[in-house]
């Protein structure tokens, strides 16, 4: 008899199952907030101070990954296209690559790992001090209160923050191409502007606006599922910030796939 069988077996449907599992209650969670969305009480001063929290204090961080990468990004591409003589398109890919993947991307992950952990952190504590079942017993529904001016407020921030994040990596291109690279200005805005269209833009703040509803969504669900104790609180954290990177990461490719694969 294979009595090793069954623990094989065991075993194997625990590895299958677990992410299932995980993946259910991720989307349960994404789904009771949505429904809370449009249904009073609103808590609008709560809405403030998370866009405040989450998109004015993200500017400088995302104002300066923005700025270092499309300088590099033009050095890169002027490096590489001397090998084919192609030096005059680097105007238009580094804005083109700013516009649609790395202003929204890097600028994403660079807010997950600020504002996921901050979220997870915050609000484990609550779920450790039992702050939340506080508000339960106050009649206060701790999803409308907590969950959903956060993922709301992020949702919204993110393209305002992409956006500017891609002035500002275009400018960094700017400044390196014509004080390091010796293009003229006037050709390198011409360039960027006659090769830049309505739907680069467009696509890619829909993916910032997708991408902030995951890094918040991530930060308060494993907040609001934390352990207890600061090891709960720890691990939440981490679990936000690695989820959220990911989920940001595939569904960016998915995002890709959706506008630019006819």
């Amino acid at each position: 008899m294979m009595t090793w069988l069954p623990a094989f077996l065991a075993s194997v449907g625990r590895a299958v199952l677990g992410p299932c599992a995980a993946v259910g209650r991720v989307t349960l969670f994404a789904a009771r907030v949505l429904s809370h969305l449009p249904r009073p009480p609103f808590y609008f001063r709560e809405f403030g101070r998370q866009l405040l929290q989450i998109g004015y204090f993200s500017l400088p961080v995302v104002g300066l990954t923005a700025l270092f990468t499309g300088g590099a990004l033009a050095l890169q591409i002027y490096s590489g296209g001397a090998r084919f003589n192609a030096e005059a398109v680097v105007p238009t890919v580094v804005a083109i690559a700013m516009v649609r993947e790395l202003g929204p991307v890097l600028g994403g992950l660079m807010v997950a790992g600020r504002v996921s952990s901050s979220i997870a952190a915050e609000i484990g504590t609550m779920r450790v001090t039992e702050q939340i079942d506080a508000l339960t017993t106050l009649s206060t529904n701790p999803l409308k209160y907590l969950v959903v001016p956060r993922i709301a407020a992020a949702t919204v921030a993110m393209p305002v923050l992409a956006f500017i994040g891609d002035v500002i990596g275009i400018m960094g291109g700017f400044l390196v191409g014509t004080r390091r690279l010796g293009f003229n200005g006037a050709t390198y805005i011409n360039n960027t502007w006659d090769f830049l269209e309505f739907g680069d833009v467009t696509s890619g703040l829909v993916k910032a606006a997708t991408f902030g509803f995951i890094l918040a969504l991530m930060g308060c669900y494993h907040g609001y599922h934390s352990g207890r104790g600061a090891q709960g609180v720890g691990q939440a954290t981490t679990r936000a910030v690695v989820s959220a990177s990911v989920l940001i990461l595939a569904s960016n490719y998915v995002l890709t796939e959706l506008f630019f694969t006819s």
